[in-house]
C-alpha cells in the first residue's frame, strides 16, 4: 500500500441550511479526484439519531442506503455519485452514533477507568473515526461535510474535533464555508452581512475559513468579493461566487473555472496531476446534454411523500429523480417528471384517465397503507393500456397484488403489511423479520444493504443486465409469499430473478407478447446509478417510454 500524507477539507455551512454543502463537498471531492487524487467522502450528521433509517422521509428526505447496508443521509449518495465509488459506514456518523461509542468503550473499560467527559473523549472519537476512514480508503485528501449550520448547539462538538485535527496539522487541513448571500426583493442589493456574521461566529469555535463558497441568486460583484474579504479575512481569490444553476452537475465545472483546485493545492501543498482526466470529457459532454437537450420524455412519478410543497419533492426520492435523469441524458433527452399524488387516485378515481398522457409510470418505494389502492389503480391501469411500469420496492410487490387480484383470481390479494390478518397475503413479513417486528428493534433492522440475485435466461430483466448474476441494494422487511408463486406464475407472471438460493422473488415482470415494458424490483436499483453509468433498468424503462411516446403520435 502506498504511503500517503493526508489532507483533510472540512465543509461547514452558514446563514441558512440547504444551500449545497453536500454538492459543494461532492464537487471538491470530484475536483480533486479527477486531478489524480485518492479522495474518500465522510457526512457527519449531529442528530442524535444513529443512523437516518427511522427518520421520515417528508422531513428529512431519502434514506440512502450503502453497500453494507448502513442507511445514511442522502448527501452520501451524492458522493457516490460524484465521485463514482462505493462509501461504507465509516463514511458516515451522527452524534447518537459518537454518543453510543464512547458509552460502549466506557462500558468496556477501554478508557482505562479515567473519568469520561463530553471533552474532550467525544471529539477524541470524531478524530478517531475520520482517520480511520481516511486510512481505510489509503486517500490522499478526505472532503468532511459538517451538517447543519454553524452557531447550533449541535455542531458544536465536531467543529471542535476539526479544530483539534487543525491544530495537530495546521498545513494539511482546510475549511471551506457555503455561506448565503441574501438579495431582499424590497432592497435589491446583495447583503453580506450575514456571512460575516457566520464567519465571526466560525472564529468563535477557533476556526478561520480557508474558502468561502458564497452561494447566491446571481454572480458576486467585484465589491461584494472586496467586502467579504476585508470582513472575512479571507483573499479575495479564495472567494469561490456559486450562483443558483439550473444543473448540480455543472458545479465542479464552474468551481475549476474559479481555479478552485489550484486554490486548494496552494493551501495543502497537493501535487495535482496536468494530464487531463477521461471522466472530465465525459462529465462535460454529459452536462452539454443536459442544457442544450429539446426532445422530452415524460414520465410520472406515483408517490406519497410530496403533500406539503415541491420543495420536499428533490429531498423524498432524489436517487430515483437523478437515476431518470442519468438514464434520460445518456440517449440524449430531457426529463420531464410529473408528481402524483397516490391518495388522489382514490379519491377521484376518473383521474386514472389522466396517465395517458405521461410516456411512462414509475412507483418508487414506501411503506404503509397510505396512498396503496391509489398506487394499485394506477398498476392497473397501465398494465392494461400498455404504459412502460417500472416499480421498485413497494412498487413492485402492489405490481404483484394487482396482478394476483385481477389476472391471477386470488381475489382479496394483499399485502400483511396493511392486512396482517388475511388469508391471502401475496405479499408477507421475511421469516427472519417476525421475531425483529416483535420485539420492535426497528432501527437497522431490515433487509438491508447489497445482495446477489440471479436472472432468468430468455427475459426483460437478463436482457437488460447482459449479465446472469447481479448484485444490488435492499431495504426492505417484506418480500413475495412463495405460497402463491405458481399460481402467479401460471396467470402469466414471470420471477425473472431470484436470490440464489431461489426463494426469495426479486424482480417480477410481465412477457414482452402481453406488455412492453413492465417490470418491478424488490430492491432499489436507484442507489447504484451514476451520472457516467446509467443503471440498466431506469435505461430499459425511459428507451421503453420514448418508444411508447412515439407510437402515440
Amino acid at each position: 500500500m502506498r504511503k500517503v500524507i493526508p489532507s483533510y477539507i472540512f465543509v461547514v455551512g452558514g446563514v441558512i441550511s440547504g444551500v449545497g454543502k453536500g454538492i459543494t463537498a461532492s464537487s471538491i471531492a470530484k475536483i480533486l479526484s479527477d486531478k489524480g487524487l485518492k479522495v474518500t467522502s465522510i457526512k457527519i450528521d449531529p442528530y442524535v439519531n444513529v443512523d437516518a433509517g427511522t427518520m421520515n422521509p417528508t422531513e428529512h428526505g431519502e434514506v440512502f442506503v450503502l453497500k453494507d447496508g448502513d442507511e445514511t443521509d442522502q448527501d452520501m449518495g451524492n458522493y457516490e455519485r460524484f465521485l463514482n465509488v462505493n462509501l461504507d459506514r465509516d463514511n458516515y456518523m451522527t452524534t447518537g452514533r459518537v454518543y453510543q461509542s464512547v458509552i460502549e468503550n466506557e462500558r468496556s473499560l477501554k478508557y482505562k477507568g479515567a473519568c469520561v467527559q463530553v471533552v474532550p473523549h467525544i471529539p477524541m472519537e470524531i478524530v478517531s473515526r475520520i482517520e480511520n476512514a481516511q486510512k481505510k480508503a489509503n486517500a490522499d485528501v478526505v472532503t468532511i461535510e459538517i451538517g447543519g449550520t454553524v452557531g447550533e448547539y449541535e455542531n458544536i462538538l465536531f467543529l471542535e474535533a476539526a479544530r483539534m485535527m487543525k491544530l495537530k496539522s495546521p498545513k494539511k487541513v482546510m475549511f471551506v464555508m457555503v455561506s448565503y448571500l441574501p438579495t431582499p426583493s424590497k432592497v435589491g442589493e446583495m447583503k453580506t452581512k450575514p456571512t460575516q456574521h457566520s464567519v465571526r461566529t466560525l472564529n468563535s469555535s477557533g476556526i478561520q475559513p480557508d474558502v468561502i463558497i458564497a452561494r447566491s441568486s446571481t454572480p458576486l460583484d467585484t465589491k461584494r468579493i472586496n467586502k467579504l474579504s476585508f470582513f472575512c479575512n479571507v483573499p479575495e481569490k479564495q472567494i469561490i461566487s456559486a450562483p443558483d444553476i439550473d444543473s448540480i452537475y455543472e458545479v465542479p465545472i464552474n468551481f475549476e473555472k474559479g481555479g478552485l483546485s489550484k486554490t486548494i493545492s496552494e493551501i495543502l501543498s497537493l501535487k495535482l496531476s496536468n494530464k487531463p482526466s477521461e471522466n472530465v470529457a465525459k462529465w462535460n459532454k454529459m452536462v452539454k446534454v443536459i442544457k442544450t437537450a429539446k426532445d422530452e420524455v415524460n414520465i410520472a412519478v406515483v408517490g406519497k411523500y410530496f403533500e406539503t410543497g415541491d420543495f420536499v419533492l428533490s429531498d423524498a426520492y432524489i436517487s430515483v429523480i437523478e437515476a431518470i435523469k442519468f438514464s434520460a441524458y445518456s440517449v440524449g433527452r430531457k426529463p420531464v417528471l410529473t408528481w402524483l399524488s397516490a391518495e388522489g387516485f382514490e379519491k377521484s378515481p376518473a383521474k386514472i384517465k389522466m396517465l395517458s398522457k405521461f410516456d411512462g409510470v414509475l412507483i418508487p418505494g414506501g411503506f404503509g397503507s397510505r396512498g396503496v389502492e391509489g398506487k394499485i389503480k394506477v398498476i392497473e391501469y397501465v398494465r392494461k393500456n400498455k404504459i412502460p411500469y417500472l416499480g421498485l420496492c413497494y412498487g413492485m410487490q402492489l405490481a404483484v397484488v394487482e396482478f394476483a387480484r385481477h389476472v391471477a383470481g386470488i381475489k382479496g390479494a394483499t399485502t400483511r403489511e396493511i392486512t396482517p390478518g388475511s388469508d391471502f397475503c401475496v405479499i408477507d413479513i421475511m421469516h427472519d423479520q417476525k421475531e425483529i417486528m416483535k420485539k420492535a428493534h426497528f432501527g437497522g433492522s431490515m433487509r438491508l444493504g447489497s445482495y446477489e440475485c440471479i436472472l432468468k435466461d430468455k427475459t426483460l430483466a437478463s436482457s437488460l443486465y447482459g449479465e446472469k448474476k447481479i448484485s444490488e441494494r435492499h431495504r426492505h422487511r417484506f418480500e413475495v409469499n412463495n405460497h402463491f408463486v405458481p399460481q402467479i406464475e401460471k396467470a402469466g407472471m414471470v420471477f425473472s430473478g431470484t436470490s440464489p438460493d431461489g426463494h426469495l422473488m426479486e424482480i417480477a415482470e410481465l412477457p414482452k407478447s402481453t406488455h412492453p415494458f413492465f417490470i418491478g424490483s424488490q430492491f432499489h436499483p436507484e442507489f447504484q446509478a451514476r451520472p457516467l453509468d446509467p443503471h440498466p433498468l431506469f435505461t430499459g424503462f425511459v428507451k421503453a417510454s420514448i418508444t411508447h411516446s412515439k407510437s402515440k403520435k
